[in-house]
């Protein structure tokens, strides 16, 4: 098999990039001509995915509250304390990448500020502005020198780095990061002779911000893990810097993503490194740092990983929540268009599906019930991004409208209320979502009007068309691109 994939390398992994876009398409039209030819088993369906929607959404909710409690305890635990019973956690240093391009100078001082802010001794820390050479050469400099006259003598060093785009990367994360830690390498490890085996890499956007015990926790995982090379850290994003400023119809898919991201954590099965993460720079460097020619690079990272070191790498989560931005523009329009092509930009992570199946299929010695259940997540996740909304939101709706007389059979009059009795159940647990997230959210601004604020919980009856036009759309957008062969281009998003 591994000689036939080889010899037809290019062509098989062409019909994998197709196979996303066209599960997509027939299971979303499926219900549509099914409902004529197949009808009895299109009510099944929807029924079964409805039930299956009702169990997501209640593990959601309990794993979401489960993170909630280990959150508080991690926020209010000693961990700078406990590193003393490590007689070498000094030696611990961590080089956190920032990679940037045009972001404002008020961004990246929020951002080294929450670093400077750390309870660790900040001398072990290094931190790294990656920017790129695109970027005007004059803006470069003036925040160089207002970031350099802030923070200067802080940290154990701040390095700028200016990346050039090489022949063979695309614009990216990923090549920024890639330059940036390869030359830190050999600035800390090869020049300053650092032990490569006491240092750390956290991805980190630019509008990242750190909780102050982020980095004396990480320490002490990293110290007291024996595995620890083989291992990613993982903390609860949460895009809240901005979300008191957002309309609603941006609000809501943030508040929904920043609990989504908050409930994965307590789910080993599901956790993956996703937007800030870190790792040991000694497994950075032995899987040779992210690829340069790819848009996602926390997944593709991860399993670079995973298959190199045959299925020994695993997530742990940081129970410890890091504020985000949410994309946010001058007007409602370019608030709308920004969030869109963020979610677009997530969903094409299903270009790395065809790289991770043919990974599955020829790399040995990886244990098979584990690659399979991440397959599984995998392509579970990536494929029904687009399809979700329209089986939960039209289910039968208008199928049965367009076959009227399958609605008045038993099973054509049952279904449909049937699913929505379900669905509406399943409306409780966002209870505990409005819970969670006014325990996390910033507290409302000064000049916010009080009652606009008592009216966010009903923000959530948007939830239609934020889902449509926040996942569904940018999902099938995704998909239709890679299958088409129709490359996305990486946008970074406007911070205003």
């Amino acid at each position: 098999m591994r000689e036939f994939f080889i010899r037809h390398d290019r062509t098989i992994h062409r019909l994998l990039e197709i196979l996303p876009g066209f599960f997509s398409w027939n299971l979303i039209l499926f219900p549509y001509w099914g409902i004529f030819l197949i009808p009895n088993i299109v009510a099944y369906f929807i029924l079964v995915f409805n039930l299956y929607w009702f169990y997501q959404s209640f593990q959601i909710a309990v794993s979401a509250i489960v993170s909630h409690l280990k959150i508080q305890a991690s926020i209010n635990y000693d961990w700078k304390n406990d590193l003393k019973s490590f007689p070498d956690w000094q030696k611990v240093h961590h080089v956190v990448i920032v990679p940037t391009y045009k972001e404002p100078l008020y961004i990246l001082e929020r951002t080294l500020s929450s670093l400077a802010n750390q309870d660790l001794p900040k001398k072990q820390i290094t931190v790294v502005l990656a920017m790129e050479e695109k970027e005007l050469e004059k803006e470069r400099i003036s925040k160089v020198e207002a970031l350099n006259k802030q923070f200067a003598g802080i940290f154990g060093n701040l390095f700028i780095t200016v990346h050039r785009l090489a022949p063979g990367e695309v614009i990216g994360k990923a090549s920024n990061e890639r330059y940036a830690a390869v030359w830190t390498k050999n600035k800390l490890v090869d020049e300053s002779g650092m032990d490569i085996n006491y240092l750390t890499v956290t991805s980190s956007d630019a509008d990242h911000k750190f909780h102050p015990k982020h980095f004396s926790y990480l320490t002490f995982k990293f110290l007291d893990n024996p595995d620890r090379y083989q291992y990613f850290w993982q903390p609860a994003v949460m895009f809240y810097n901005n979300i008191w400023e957002l309309p609603a119809i941006t609000r809501v898919p943030n508040t929904f993503s920043t609990i989504w991201n908050l409930a994965m954590l307590s789910r080993k099965d599901r956790l993956l490194n996703t937007q800030n993460y870190s790792l040991s720079f000694k497994l950075l460097d032995e899987v040779d740092y992210w690829d340069p020619d790819k848009i996602p690079e926390d997944w593709g990272l991860f399993f670079k990983a995973y298959y190199q070191k045959r299925g020994k790498i695993e997530v742990e989560p940081i129970y410890l929540p890091l504020h985000a931005d949410a994309p946010q523009s001058t007007s409602l329009w370019k608030t709308l268009k920004n969030q869109y092509e963020q979610y677009k930009r997530w969903s094409w992570g299903v270009s790395d599906d065809p790289w991770i199946i043919k990974n599955y299929l020829l790399t040995p010695g990886v244990p098979f019930w584990d690659k399979t259940m991440r397959l599984i997540f995998v392509l579970w996740s990536h494929f029904m991004w687009p399809v979700n909304w329209f089986i939960i939101t039209i289910g039968l709706t208008i199928p049965v409208l367009l076959n009227p007389a399958f609605g008045r059979t038993v099973l054509g009059y049952t279904v449909p209320r049937l699913s929505s009795y379900v669905l509406t159940m399943a409306l409780l647990f966002l209870l505990v979502i409005i819970f969670i997230d006014n325990i996390y959210k910033p507290k409302r601004p000064e000049g916010y009007p009080l009652w606009r604020a008592l009216l966010t919980p009903f923000e959530f009856i948007l939830m239609p068309i934020t889902g449509f036009f926040f996942s569904a759309l940018p999902g099938l957008d995704a998909h239709t691109r890679l299958m088409l062969g129709k490359y996305l281009e990486y946008k970074v998003t406007e911070k205003v």
